[in-house]
């Protein structure tokens, strides 16, 4: 099947992050983001696209820390509330009702029923100037998994993966290949 190029994404199942952030007079925020991706070994470093208007990429300029918080599929329900257009300042958390946690290393907090945490400090911002969002990329500080959803890498039975607007994907199963010699 051929399609209009501009929904290439669409072939493609993503992990849904909730970015948290914090401004510099302390007000939280959270996002949620599907184009994103780890990008270097060493050192650990990760990579969201982001709207450069959104108030995520403002507090990060402000305080160059963010949090990964990699989403559940129990999640799901919650994303509509995530990605609504507060006012600045307005804590998206609290509107849908999720709990925070402290991080370890960072101020931005930690979202409670997350299966994994990414904490990270800005190293580098990446303009592309034909597209419409910036590609932020963090050092990773510190990481923590839940342990119920850890078998040696992530459960991916557990993850939330975005398709398209309301569309996501659930119950992936994790299969190990060989490698080809």
């Amino acid at each position: 099947m051929l399609f209009d190029n501009e929904k290439f994404y669409t072939v493609l199942a993503r992990p849904v992050i909730i970015v948290t952030t914090v401004s510099s007079e302390g007000k939280v925020n959270a996002a949620p983001f599907s184009f994103c991706s780890p990008i270097s070994f060493s050192p650990p470093l990760f990579g969201f696209s982001c709207n450069p208007a959104h108030d995520t990429w403002a507090n990060i300029q402000e305080t160059e820390e963010f949090v990964v918080n990699v989403a559940s599929y129990e999640l799901g329900d919650y994303m509509h509330i995530l990605e609504q257009k507060f006012p600045r300042g307005v804590n998206e958390l609290e509107k849908a009702g999720l709990k925070e946690l402290p991080s370890r290393h960072v101020v931005p907090p930690r979202v409670e029923k997350c299966l994994a945490w990414i904490e990270c400090k800005l190293v580098k911002d990446l303009t592309i100037e034909m597209g419409d969002h910036i590609w932020v990329v963090g050092e990773v500080v510190c990481v923590e998994v839940d342990d119920e959803c850890w078998d040696g890498v992530i459960r991916a039975d557990k993850l939330l993966l975005h398709i398209s607007g309301k569309y996501f994907a659930q119950e992936a199963k994790v299969t190990k290949y060989k490698r080809a010699n």
